[in-house]
């Protein structure tokens, strides 16, 4: 009973990670999947682009029903394992594969328990297939509605830049449902919920990450901008962003011991967990 009690008065510190350009130097579907239906990277996303005219629509839509287009011009069944099967060819930034069982250590090293979670506008099903898939506790991507034959034949789930602010709320509340509507929308007190913002970590790379960056920030947590010392654009958006105040750190896209991204993240573990010690003692004082 005492180590129970113990158990639940360890903060829980929240990893949350964009795919794209934040774990992997690549769109996930550049790497086997644009190639199979018969396209290179850059004809795929500028067909994706290339809205009909008159119309305006949704560039996370487009790209989704193109590749239910390709795959089905060309013979293709786009099931849910024909797609998770590109998942083991995305190419992840170093130290990638090892982050998870080190990072996960530091916290318990520091008496803290570290949960991670995607937050991406990529397909849930290619990430599925990564090797570094169940190391998330969720993951908030976009998705496939299938018919009854295991065939793609609509989006399911889409993610948009601003849509991927709600995945933040959920996870402060426990909520692991991604088309939950109601429980992520009921008050709770801050004390109550299981992972405060002041809790969290966002990683992203870019424009598409603003939004929820700006949020965890605002709410006390922490935001780091990733950028590949080798790509000019994304390196200079993450120092865009920093001096623009919407991030608290940026780092080069290098998650071994002894890169920016760890110092950085043992640095803010060690900080959150003084923050949950701090808190505590206050309120054994009160209680006196």
């Amino acid at each position: 009973m005492l180590t129970l009690h113990i158990m639940k008065k360890r903060p829980t510190v929240a990893l949350i990670y964009d795919f794209d350009g934040t774990l992997s130097p690549g769109n996930m579907q550049e790497f086997g999947f644009i190639q199979a239906i018969g396209k290179t990277p850059a004809e795929f996303w500028e067909q994706s682009n290339e809205a009909p005219e008159g119309q305006e629509v949704s560039n996370i839509l487009s790209y989704m029903k193109l590749m239910i287009d390709e795959a089905r011009a060309k013979g293709i069944s786009l099931t849910r394992d024909f797609l998770v099967s590109f998942g083991k060819h995305i190419l992840l930034y170093d130290g990638v594969r090892e982050w998870f069982s080190l990072i996960n250590e530091y916290g318990r090293s520091k008496g803290v328990v570290v949960e991670h979670y995607i937050n991406s506008s990529g397909q849930t099903e290619l990430i599925e297939g990564t090797s570094i898939a169940h190391e998330f506790k969720k993951i908030f991507a976009c998705s496939f509605w299938y018919d009854d034959n295991g065939v793609a034949v609509w989006p399911a789930f889409t993610v948009d830049y601003t849509g991927k602010t709600q995945f933040l709320f959920k996870i402060s509340k426990g909520i692991l449902d991604i088309s939950d509507n109601e429980k992520v929308n009921e008050s709770l007190k801050e004390d109550d919920k299981p992972i405060p913002f002041s809790n969290m970590i966002y990683l992203g790379d870019g424009t598409t990450d603003i939004p929820c960056m700006k949020i965890v920030k605002m709410f006390g947590g922490n935001s780091i901008a990733v950028y590949s010392p080798e790509n000019r654009h994304q390196r200079d958006t993450a120092r865009k962003l920093l001096r623009q105040n919407r991030v608290n750190f940026i780092c080069e896209a290098d998650y071994r011991v002894g890169g920016q991204i760890y110092e950085v993240v043992t640095t803010l573990i060690d900080k959150i967990k003084a923050e949950a010690d701090y808190q505590s003692l206050q309120r054994r004082n009160r209680r006196k």
